[in-house]
C-alpha cells in the first residue's frame, strides 16, 4: 500500500525517504533530551514527546543521553528504544553534566533541525511546532522563554534573572532566558561548536560569531512533578566562570594578543610613569626611595606588563597550532552559488570538530 505523506511545505527528499524506507534515512528532526535519575518522567515524556511529533508530520528521531542516572532512567529507555527504533540511547558510565549530555547527543544527530528539551516535564513538547515556525521564519536559533516560569523565587528565578541580564550584557546577545533548555538549533549551527564546563547555555551567544540569526520565544513551563532539579542553581558559580571564557571566544579567541598585549602595554605603561616619577623625585629632591611603596608597585606593573605580552605571544602560538592541525576554519560560509567542488557534509563535519 502506497504511503501518505501529510502536506507540509518542510518535508524535505530525506524526510520523504525516511518516512517511506524506516529510520535509516536522515530524519527531518532530532530531539535531544539529556536524562539524569528521571525514572518517573520518562515514561510520560516519551507519550507527550511521540505524540506531538507524530502530529507534526516530521520524520524525526529522539536521542536520549543517559548522564550515568543511578535509578531505573536507562532500564525505561531501554526498554522503549526495543519497540521504538526512533529512540536511540546513549548512555554515559557516570555523570558527567548536563553540557556533555548535550555534546553527546548533537555529535550524534542526523536531522536537519535541533531541538532540546529537558526531561523532567517542565518543558511543554507541545511548543515543538511553534518554534519550528518561528525557525522557518527565516531564524537559525530559536530560545524558548520562560515567560511564567513555575519554579521558586529566590532559589531559581532571581539569581536566573541576574544571570541572563549579564549573559546579555558581556556577550551582546540580548535573551531573556538564557537557561530554557527548549530550542531549535539548524543542524549546520551546531555543527561547529565544540562544548566544555557549562557552555551549553551559551550557544546563541557562541553561534553569534557565525553570524546566526537569534530570536526568543515565550513557551509554556509546568511546576514539576517528580524529585527536585537534577542539575541545579549549583552550577551558578562555574556558569558565571564560563561566562569569561565565553567573552574571550566571542571578542579575542583568534587574536589573543590584542587582549593580553593591550593589559601589558597599560601594566607597562604605568609601571614606567610612575618609576620616571620617583626617578625625577630622587635627583631633585633627594629623597630616599627605600621606604617608598610606590618604588614597589612601579616594579611590579612592569613586571606584569612583561607577563601580559609573553602570555599574548603564547596564545597566538596555541591559536595557530589549534586551527592549522586540525583545518580549523576561521570563518564560516552560510552558502555558496555555482560552487560545483562542494565538500561533503561528512567531510564539514569533520572538520568543524
Amino acid at each position: 500500500m502506497e504511503q501518505t505523506v501529510p502536506h507540509n511545505p518542510m518535508y524535505n527528499t530525506a524526510s520523504l525517504q525516511s518516512m517511506g524506507n524506516g529510520v535509516d534515512a536522515a530524519p527531518y528532526l532530532s530531539i535531544v533530551v539529556p536524562i539524569y535519575n528521571e525514572e518517573e518522567s520518562i515514561p510520560t515524556l516519551y507519550t507527550r514527546l511521540t505524540t506531538e511529533l507524530d502530529q507534526l508530520g516530521y520524520s524525526y528521531e529522539i536521542i536520549a543521553v543517559d548522564d550515568g542516572s543511578k535509578d531505573r532512567s536507562f532500564s525505561l529507555l531501554r526498554d522503549l528504544a526495543l519497540v521504538d527504533s526512533r529512540l536511540r540511547v546513549i548512555r554515559f558510565r557516570r555523570n558527567f553534566g548536563q553540557t556533555p549530555a548535550f555534546a553527546a547527543g548533537f555529535e550524534r544527530v542526523r536531522g536537519e533541525v535541533v531541538i532540546t528539551i529537558d526531561a523532567d516535564l517542565q518543558n511543554d513538547p507541545a511548543d515543538i511546532g511553534r518554534l519550528l515556525n518561528k525557525l522557518d521564519e527565516g531564524y537559525d536559533v530559536v530560545s524558548g522563554w520562560r515567560e511564567r516560569r513555575q519554579d521558586p523565587f529566590w532559589s531559581r528565578r532571581l539569581p536566573s534573572q541576574i544571570a541572563n541580564r549579564l549573559i546579555s550584557i558581556v556577550t551582546g546577545v540580548h535573551l531573556r532566558d538564557y537557561g530554557c533548555s527548549l530550542k531549535a538549533y539548524r543542524a549546520d549551527v551546531l555543527r561547529n561548536i565544540q562544548l566544555y564546563g557549562e557552555l551549553h547555555r551559551f550557544i546563541p551567544a557562541i553561534a553569534s560569531w557565525q553570524g546566526v540569526a537569534v530570536t526568543e520565544l515565550p513557551v509554556q513551563h509546568a511546576p514539576r512533578q517528580f524529585g527536585t532539579s537534577k542539575y541545579g542553581i549549583s552550577r551558578t558559580i562555574r556558569v558565571l566562570l564560563d561566562l569569561l571564557t565565553v567573552r574571550f571566544l566571542l571578542s579575542y579567541a583568534t587574536r589573543p594578543m590584542q587582549i593580553f598585549g593591550l593589559f601589558g602595554l597599560l601594566s607597562m605603561l604605568l609601571g614606567v610613569v610612575i618609576n620616571t616619577y620617583l626617578v625625577l623625585l630622587k635627583f631633585i629632591t633627594g629623597a630616599s626611595l627605600a621606604d617608598r611603596p610606590l618604588l614597589l608597585l612601579g616594579t611590579l606593573l612592569l613586571i606584569l606588563g612583561v607577563q601580559f605580552i609573553s602570555m599574548g605571544l603564547i596564545g597566538e602560538l596555541v591559536v595557530r597550532t589549534y586551527y592549522e592541525t586540525q583545518q580549523k576554519p576561521i570563518y564560516v560560509v552560510r552558502e555558496e552559488l555555482n560552487n560545483h567542488h562542494r565538500v561533503p557534509i561528512e567531510r564539514e563535519r569533520e572538520a568543524g570538530r
